[in-house]
């Protein structure tokens, strides 16, 4: 396929390339730096643009068959973080324009307020608290998503994510902000980008979490 990646540069967006390229498909790397994508193949294409501006992104969106945004933006104590809602407007109006309508993007595990309640006791109330932020803009993204109904859009949502390449291990998911064992409580907290970018690649070629959100870890 010809997949379009935001966030190329980004650690998630690394391992996300390279499996799209040994898979065999075409890639697109929008990027705001080129220097910082060391990945070189005949079936790679590096493009900087800006990702606020549509303008930028629809003449790299046409063609496409794919967006898929690996973006991330920091935590902010002192102000409110906006980046997630901007850039993926901004996206939806591009691939609008360049007649694209399948995305495929991640946020996190307990992006709604409520949902970290059982999560466990240091990240309830230490992690969750300096990254409220973040979680809450991801959050509004993803409601700004569920009111787009033109275009198939996929939530991916990891835990905590390790610098990990793929494995071989089997996914949990769940449609919700967190995967639970079975009791309800959430289960392991980690995962390797890898396994974020394989989870994200394998929906190419999979239907069953279109216009949804999922929560993932491996097993």
């Amino acid at each position: 396929m010809k997949v379009a990646v935001l966030g190329a540069t980004g650690q998630t967006g690394q391992y996300l390339v390279n499996q799209a390229l040994q898979q065999g498909h075409t890639v697109t790397a929008i990027v705001r730096n080129p220097g910082k994508l060391t990945v070189h193949h005949d079936n790679l294409k590096v493009v900087e643009a800006d990702i606020f501006s549509a303008e930028s992104l629809k003449t790299h969106f046409k063609g496409q068959d794919v967006i898929m945004s690996c973006l991330g933006f920091p935590a902010s104590i002192f102000s409110a973080v906006t980046g997630y809602t901007l850039s993926m407007k901004v996206m939806i109006s591009a691939m609008r324009e360049a007649q694209v309508n399948r995305i495929i993007t991640m946020t996190s595990w307990y992006t709604e307020p409520n949902s970290g309640t059982q999560s466990p006791y240091l990240i309830r109330f230490l992690l969750l608290p300096l990254i409220r932020s973040v979680l809450t803009n991801m959050h509004q993204m993803e409601q700004f998503l569920q009111d787009t109904e033109d275009i198939n859009w996929t939530v991916v949502r990891p835990p905590g994510l390790k610098n990990l390449p793929a494995s071989a291990q089997e996914f949990l998911t769940h449609e919700g902000y967190f995967v639970p064992d079975n009791s309800g409580y959430p289960v392991g907290s980690t995962v390797g980008r890898g396994d974020v970018a394989r989870f994200m690649l394998s929906l190419l070629n999979n239907n069953a979490w279109v216009k949804k959100g999922v929560a993932i870890i491996t097993k």
